[in-house]
């Protein structure tokens, strides 16, 4: 049969809607926000974390009181009109110090997982990326070091450093990038044997360029996850270090400080441990549910 001009028929209006595309073009950090507030507790933590942060920068000045403002005729009272959480055994009003202390808690936890973040991502990419005897040489000094209790090398340092706030944020710093290097090696063992690096190589691509543009961003899922998780353990440990009395230095108050303080008047004045605990508990739940949220979300393999 020969082929004419009468062999061919337009289509239809209908039939070019039929073979559009309706969905619009989605980004993996789209699709990654998108189920994130599908999870309920996560946005609530990540809520919740919102209004810690605001009500740390802007809380204080709600009241006419400062976080060291000592009055010796308001002593142990319970939480009142003027003081919305009582006052502790100076005078102090506990409501400004709970929020002064959210500052310095939350300081810590974002500097010191920063500074986890940096130190745990540089040293796990680069011992997954080189591999062989590097590798094996860099993960034996992490096994070493895992051999020694993370919580004894902290107290170790700061008994050396001496209480400060700086001092917690290097303790904490240097001390927790043990799992997070080995979360990033294991990724980067994994990613480095795609095509696509396989062509970088051959096309001479320097080595930390690959590793800045190809390895570490294919890995940041499990990486965000994981920092996100580690900004609680730090708050918590300071608060465990400002319990023993090596954390911040009076007048300035943590969570742990104001916890510890607490604790020695916990059955005459309940509120002045209650708050502060109540504070700790309530940002830990948050930063859980939000990493549990982002591990979710962040995880390819439930990617619709």
């Amino acid at each position: 049969m020969a082929i004419g001009p009468k062999s061919f028929v337009p289509i239809t209006r209908d039939e070019r809607l039929a073979e559009r595309v309706v969905r619009p073009k989605v980004t993996y950090w789209q699709d990654a926000w998108r189920r994130f507030k599908l999870n309920r507790l996560a946005m609530v933590g990540l809520v919740v974390l919102a209004i810690l942060g605001l009500s740390a920068i802007f809380g204080p000045m709600l009241s006419p009181h400062t976080y060291d403002d000592q009055s010796y005729d308001a002593m142990d009272l319970p939480p009142c009109r003027e003081y919305w959480f009582g006052t502790d055994a100076l005078g102090r009003d506990l409501f400004v110090r709970v929020l002064h202390g959210a500052r310095i808690s939350l300081a810590i936890g974002v500097v010191s997982s920063l500074i986890n973040l940096t130190i745990g991502v540089t040293y796990g990419a680069v011992a997954g990326f080189l591999g062989g005897r590097v590798d094996n040489v860099m993960m034996r000094i992490i096994d070493i070091l895992y051999a020694v209790p993370i919580l004894l090398i902290v107290i170790l340092l700061m008994v050396m450093l001496g209480a400060g706030l700086g001092n917690i944020f290097l303790a904490l710093g240097i001390s927790y990038w043990l799992t997070m290097a080995r979360i990033v090696r294991g990724q980067i063992l994994s990613i480095k044997e795609q095509d696509y690096i396989l062509a970088a190589r051959v096309i001479g691509v320097q080595r930390w360029k690959m590793i800045v543009r190809h390895l570490i961003p294919n890995a940041i899922g499990p990486i965000v996850v994981y920092a996100t998780l580690s900004i609680p353990t730090a708050i918590f440990l300071e608060a465990f270090l400002s319990f023993i009395g090596l954390g911040v230095s009076a007048p300035v108050a943590s969570w742990g400080t104001l916890a510890s303080d607490g604790i020695q008047s916990m059955k005459s004045y309940p509120w002045q441990l209650f708050f502060p605990a109540a504070a700790i508990s309530l940002c830990l739940l948050s930063f859980n549910f939000v990493g549990d949220g982002l591990r979710d979300a962040l995880d390819p393999r439930l990617r619709k």
